[in-house]
């Protein structure tokens, strides 16, 4: 038997602000952060679990705080019975009576237990030997449906179903895995599209895209239609007249202004529109999606939770699902999502724009495809070109694909040395920050 012995959390926060990566319409300033911990035990194998929260910046110390206060309760406990049953581990926390005061399900506090629960599949996979995704892939049908809640989704998800679902992508599983080993996952790109980049670096990033292999880019969008056409005319013009362009308004508009603002830029052929309108708003993205049609929506990286990914299938609030490895509840709520989706026939394209969330997601995608949809078509991951040489297993993109983690764990691991440089405030590159001005 081995126990968990210490839960570190650490505040790590990149400047990405001075650069303006990750800029658009409603965060024009990001510093791209992670609210990070460590599980530790007095295993002999000296292995230990990484988890994370991904912010922008001012407030990721009280993440970091919620997830030590959340921890805590796990110092001292058994570590094979935590592993052994990671549905009641994660229900513990998601069942709180008291902590569920604080959402329920929603904000800081289930971001954290996503983050904890998501450090004990890290330190699960590294000690089955396997990356993530193909330890997930391994588990039965039952094992996995046992890892979800379904309370709040049997109106549009039951157990059976679910099973029924996984037990379908058994079949040619194995085949899957060989593929993806071989050929990796699609990508696209972000990265020509951040909003604080002059017209000039918008064009020569595009036109690096295509010729790195990628099949789409994304460009932010929201903050002035003339800039937004200027700029759309521009990326159009760099990538040819088949390539695929997406945008991505954050969560700017109200209902009527989005399809107005979108109706302007329909000559440009956009493969979707991403978080036109308040992520909470499902009735409104239905709204804006009936209006817009066949232009598609595109949501979910801001949603909080399963119940209203399940309420924005059920009202057709969007054509592309955006899950992400961090917003949620942990992997286990994101299992379910996946399953949602597979039920209402709706493709997962994952959002991955910051600190660790292409490391991470790209293992929920490949589950995905071996064990749930069975599919790649209409599928992508996203990539943001920043801040991968700080993980100790990056995601690897060739040829516009994913290519595919082998490496024990969930990807989630900071190195030691970009943690002591980037802990806030008082790591080596804050300090050199903080010297020169606010410049680096």
């Amino acid at each position: 038997m081995s126990t968990v012995t210490s839960i570190r959390t650490v505040d790590i926060r990149f400047p990405t602000s001075i650069f303006l990566d990750g800029s658009d319409a409603m965060n024009p300033d990001p510093d791209y952060s992670a609210a990070y911990l460590v599980v530790e035990t007095d295993s002999d194998d000296g292995l230990a679990g990484a988890g994370f929260v991904f912010t922008i910046g001012r407030g990721n110390d009280i993440q970091s705080n919620a997830i030590d206060v959340l921890a805590q309760r796990f110092i001292g406990r058994d570590v094979e019975e935590l592993l052994g049953n990671m549905g009641a581990t994660w229900k513990e926390m998601l069942h709180d009576s008291q902590l569920r005061w604080l959402g329920p399900e929603k904000g800081v506090i289930h971001m954290a237990i996503g983050a904890v629960i998501n450090a004990f599949w890290d330190l699960r996979a590294k000690r089955a030997g396997l990356p993530l995704w193909q330890h997930l892939a391994t588990l039965s049908p039952e094992e996995i449906v046992d890892l979800i809640d379904l309370r709040y989704l049997s109106d549009a998800l039951t157990r059976e179903e679910a099973l029924e679902i996984l037990r379908a992508g058994k079949v040619g599983a194995e085949e899957r895995i060989a593929e993806l080993l071989e050929r990796g996952y699609p990508a696209y790109t972000t990265g020509p599209g951040w909003l604080g980049y002059s017209d000039e670096k918008l064009e020569r990033l595009a036109r690096e895209a295509v010729a790195d292999g990628f099949t789409q880019i994304k460009l932010k969008v929201g903050a002035d239609i003339d800039d937004d056409k200027r700029r759309l005319a521009i990326a159009r013009a760099a990538v040819g007249p088949d390539f695929r362009i997406a945008v991505d308004a954050n969560q700017r508009w109200d209902v009527d202004e989005a399809v107005e603002w979108m109706s302007q830029l329909a000559e440009f052929d956009l493969a979707w529109i991403e978080e036109p309108t308040s992520p909470d708003d499902v009735l409104g993205h239905a709204e804006i999606a009936r209006r817009l049609a066949p232009m598609p929506v595109a949501t979910g990286e801001h949603v909080q939770n399963r119940i209203i990914f399940k309420q924005m299938l059920q009202a057709g609030s969007l054509e592309v699902l955006q899950m992400d490895a961090c917003r949620v509840g942990g992997i286990n709520e994101n299992i379910s999502i996946l399953l949602l989706a597979a039920k209402f026939g709706i493709p997962v394209i994952p959002h991955a724009g910051g600190v660790g969330l292409c490391e991470t997601v790209q293992h929920l995608s490949m589950f995905d495809f071996v064990a749930v949809s069975s599919t790649m078509d209409g599928r992508m991951i996203e990539f943001a070109d920043h801040l991968h040489e700080h993980f100790v297993t990056p995601a690897s993109i060739v040829g516009g694909r994913y290519q595919t983690p082998t490496a024990p764990g969930s990807g989630a691991e900071v190195l030691p040395a970009s943690i002591d440089e980037w802990i806030f405030p008082h790591g080596s590159g804050w300090i050199e920050i903080e010297a020169s001005g606010g410049t680096r």
